[in-house]
């Protein structure tokens, strides 16, 4: 086992290797020295971390008032949701982070995961709508927060990932038709952006269907965010595919395999072995892109802290300090997301 660079060496060779460099290094210390203490400063020696609306306006901003979190992170974390039954999407959310979790380290074999999964979305979905079981029905338009903000991510790139490979796949047909609305539809969907698609998956989609028909409007918000989903994660399998030497295709033609064989057992697993960074930041845009659904009254994390502040004068001027609180939450998530694909990527080697 090889022993670590010394210090010195590691120092010279990362932070020191060149003039540039030096400069470099020397210039971003300088500015931590300077800004850091100030903003330890307010982030903590000046704050006040107590729910006390008169503390943190006596401080006048002088200290970062995590008061606010402390009062509101009900409304934050579960939005409209019922305040008595909000250990509802408290434990959905528990599960379903505890399935994502045992699934990116994998945990469990791949037979008992999909059981997993198969019990864990159905029990979230009762957890949250209620109506069975004895628990209280609670709508849709009550969900909010970061339930719901885990929700969209989730099943948003679960079902938009076999979409893309059928897409992926479809620009590669043999049948001109096929290829020509694939292509299609990828393209209509890559030149607009995602809240142009909400708004139409809200507001346009329900005068097209006939009268006395109603799909609900998180159902609505999910298909738009799944296709909008699939036509980038299928450019980014399509681009997988046409990585794989040609040698591949004719070691599987000389084994007797078919077209659709062939790609079903040695060129679709490479392919996707060799795209697992750009699926995974496919997967990060996701979540983040899950704020976007307040334009539509969802009120996802960004959404609830809005609600939670509108009609409250005493800490509407402390949002900086709610919207600090739910920057780390997606930290959290998109760097969990982050090791999940660096696992991902040293197993597949």
């Amino acid at each position: 086992m090889t022993k670590p660079p010394p210090l010195r060496d590691w120092l010279r060779r990362n932070l020191f290797s060149d003039a540039l460099s030096s400069a470099t290094t020397v210039a971003l210390v300088a500015a931590a020295l300077w800004w850091l203490p100030g903003l330890v400063d307010w982030l903590l020696l000046q704050a006040v971390f107590r729910a006390d609306a008169g503390a943190c306006q006596a401080a006048s901003h002088a200290g970062a008032c995590w008061g606010v979190v402390a009062e509101k992170y009900r409304i934050i974390l579960f939005g409209r949701y019922p305040h008595e039954e909000q250990w509802r999407p408290l434990l959905a959310t528990a599960l379903l982070l505890v399935v994502i979790v045992a699934s990116g380290r994998r945990l469990l074999p791949l037979r008992m995961m999909t059981m997993a999964w198969a019990v864990a979305m159905p029990a979230f979905f009762i957890l949250m709508g209620g109506g069975r079981f004895g628990l209280q029905p609670v709508g849709s338009d009550q969900w909010g927060g970061f339930p719901l903000t885990l929700l969209l991510a989730t099943l948003g790139m679960l079902l938009a990932f076999p979409l893309a490979i059928l897409v992926a796949l479809g620009r590669f047909s043999s049948l001109p038709l096929l290829r020509g609305l694939c292509r299609g539809y990828v393209e209509l969907v890559r030149g607009v952006p995602l809240i142009s698609v909400l708004f139409l998956a809200s507001f346009l989609f329900p005068l097209l269907l006939p009268p006395g028909i109603s799909i609900d409007v998180l159902l609505r918000v999910l298909l738009g965010i799944v296709l909008f989903a699939a036509a980038y994660l299928s450019e980014t399998i399509r681009g997988g595919l046409l990585a794989i030497p040609a040698g591949q295709h004719d070691a599987a033609a000389a084994l007797g395999l078919g077209r659709w064989q062939a790609m079903r057992w040695i060129i679709l697993p490479q392919a996707l072995r060799a795209v697992v960074p750009s699926m995974m930041n496919s997967a990060v845009s996701i979540f983040k892109d899950t704020s976007l659904v307040t334009v539509v009254s969802l009120y996802e994390l960004t959404g609830s802290l809005s609600l939670a502040l509108a009609g409250d004068p005493e800490w509407r001027s402390f949002h900086l300090e709610g919207y600090l609180f739910i920057a780390l939450i997606y930290w959290i998530g998109c760097h969990a997301m982050s090791r999940f694909s660096r696992g991902f990527e040293h197993a597949a080697r």
